[in-house]
């Protein structure tokens, strides 16, 4: 036992250092990004820093499984170069027993990632395209709720908000849509509802409409007409439709299985978002795996230019499996293979590997 809170804490520090270190370089990259991108914009250095700040907790979070495959890395090239290992083993300790600790540690991480950093990285990450969005003078158009599908188009004359109970793939068509114009001086104006809509180029195309007048009429009901097809001029394109849904991972991890369902609900194809909560599920575990293929090159004891080739070779095979599980994520998005498979076969199959290559040392 106190040998596995040795090795806990080694992994620990290793992984605090490693972090640091990547944190102050991840505010320093940003930074010249951010500054490079609103170079010219009327932004103050504040709004930008501020930004960059909120851009990091996402770009750490990426790189998790880089930070844990340089922390194995460099607690078991430091346990080799003062022969620890090797006292271990001469203690009768199994290479895979020392592994405890690193692993439970690495699942902890994982876990924690999951369940606290994730929610953090989707509210500073959303924050930040808002802001960023603002500085450049961009906005949103869409939001999914419960009780249906909002949209929101307008010019500097007056806004329209959109509301409608269902819609194709890329909301481009709505169903039983209600439509409330607004200006900047009078208010509300007018309403309108309609059985459809479609998104043409430059306007909407309206059937089975009924209107309202809300600006110069007492009673808006009593004044109110019908019509067959009605035309509302748009600002909107369907890529800014699709393109205000955002990334899965602006949506913390507890609120993916709702907004799923709404997704689902409002006749949007949910594929991506399921794949990414899949994902996020399975990460402590692809964690755990990478931890273990770089453990089985770097834990024995090396000598001569042998440690940067079996350094190298860790690299090289944890990036393969990161890769494999990006691709395995892209045939899931696109419908080839289960969402569930491509989410769980690459950890599943690193650790399998890996600790058959790990046994394959141990036993000969």
């Amino acid at each position: 036992m106190i040998l596995h809170r040795y090795f806990a804490r080694r992994f620990t520090q290793y992984f605090l250092m490693v972090l640091g270190l990547f944190v102050v370089l991840s505010v320093l990259l940003d930074l010249i990004e951010q500054l490079r991108a609103f170079n010219g914009r009327n932004a103050a250095f504040r709004d930008i820093f501020e930004i960059t700040l909120l851009n990091t907790p996402q770009s750490l979070y990426r790189i998790l499984p880089l930070v844990l495959i340089l922390t194995t890395i460099a607690l078991f090239l430091s346990l080799a170069r003062s022969s620890e290992m090797v006292v271990t083993r001469a203690a009768g300790r199994s290479a895979l027993r020392a592994l405890v600790s690193p692993v439970l540690v690495t699942l902890l991480i994982g876990a924690v990632g999951v369940a606290v950093v994730n929610p953090i990285v989707a509210a500073t990450s959303r924050k930040s395209e808002i802001r960023a969005g603002l500085l450049a003078g961009l906005d949103n158009v869409l939001n999914i709720s419960s009780d249906g599908l909002w949209l929101r188009q307008g010019t500097e004359k007056g806004q329209t908000v959109i509301r409608a109970l269902g819609t194709n793939l890329d909301g481009t068509e709505l169903r039983d849509a209600t439509f409330i114009t607004f200006t900047f001086a009078d208010g509300p104006t007018r309403r309108i509802e309609a059985d459809t809509a479609r998104l043409t180029v430059g306007a909407w195309q309206l059937t089975g409409v009924k209107l309202w007048p809300l600006a110069d009429s007492d009673n808006p009901e009593a004044a109110a007409t019908t019509m067959d097809n009605y035309e509302i001029p748009s600002t909107l394109t369907p890529d800014q439709i699709r393109d205000s849904f955002g990334a899965p991972s602006s949506i913390p991890i507890w609120e993916l299985p709702g907004f799923i369902g709404r997704l689902e609900t409002a006749g949007f194809a949910a594929r991506r978002h399921q794949m990414w909560f899949q994902s996020e599920l399975a990460m402590p575990l692809f964690l755990v795996a990478v931890v273990l293929i770089v453990s089985g090159f770097t834990m024995r004891h090396q000598r001569g230019g042998r440690v940067g080739l079996m350094v190298m070779t860790a690299i090289l095979l944890s990036f393969g499996l990161y890769f494999l599980r990006n691709f395995a994520s892209i045939l899931g998005e696109s419908g080839q293979i289960p969402v569930a498979l491509a989410a769980w076969a690459p950890p599943v199959a690193g650790v399998a590997l890996s600790l058959g290559f790990l046994l394959h040392l141990e036993d000969g």
